[in-house]
């Protein structure tokens, strides 16, 4: 029995989206890249897929190991999957960026308002001491 597997991949790749269709026949490794331009969403990947099946052209055929045969849990084959799909954080440098302008800010924020309530500690504290200092003035 042959075993035959296929992957998909989509990338950014300066300064285009580019989708990677790996398949694998056996012993043979086939690759074929696709230019896309913008970010693709899911339907649009699958409707280029669906249109242009019969024009993707793949690189010649090489060697390739055979995947280990051996049966994989179902769970942790949905785990592995979910960990390739899932987004993995903010990812541009316009992201990063406002990220950590955010958390300037909230550290800055964070010293004001301590500085704030020291400020109105020494207030309170001066004024029992002020108002201590008149009730023993004596007269």
């Amino acid at each position: 029995m042959e075993i035959v597997s296929s992957k998909f991949t989509v990338l950014f790749e300066e300064p285009f989206w580019i989708g990677l269709y790996e398949r694998q026949e056996g012993r043979q490794y086939e690759v074929c890249k696709i230019t896309f331009g913008s970010q693709p969403q899911d339907c649009q990947v699958l409707e280029f897929l669906l249109q242009n099946w019969d024009r993707l052209r793949f690189s010649p055929p090489s060697a390739a190991a055979l995947p280990d045969r051996r049966r994989v849990n179902p769970k942790r084959m949905q785990r592995a999957i979910q960990r390739q799909v899932r987004p993995a954080g903010i990812g541009t440098k316009a992201q990063q960026a406002l990220k950590r302008q955010q958390e300037q800010k909230r550290q800055d924020r964070k010293g004001h308002s301590r500085a704030q309530r020291s400020a109105q500690k020494e207030r309170r504290l001066s004024q029992r001491q002020e108002k201590r200092r008149q009730k023993h003035r004596g007269h």
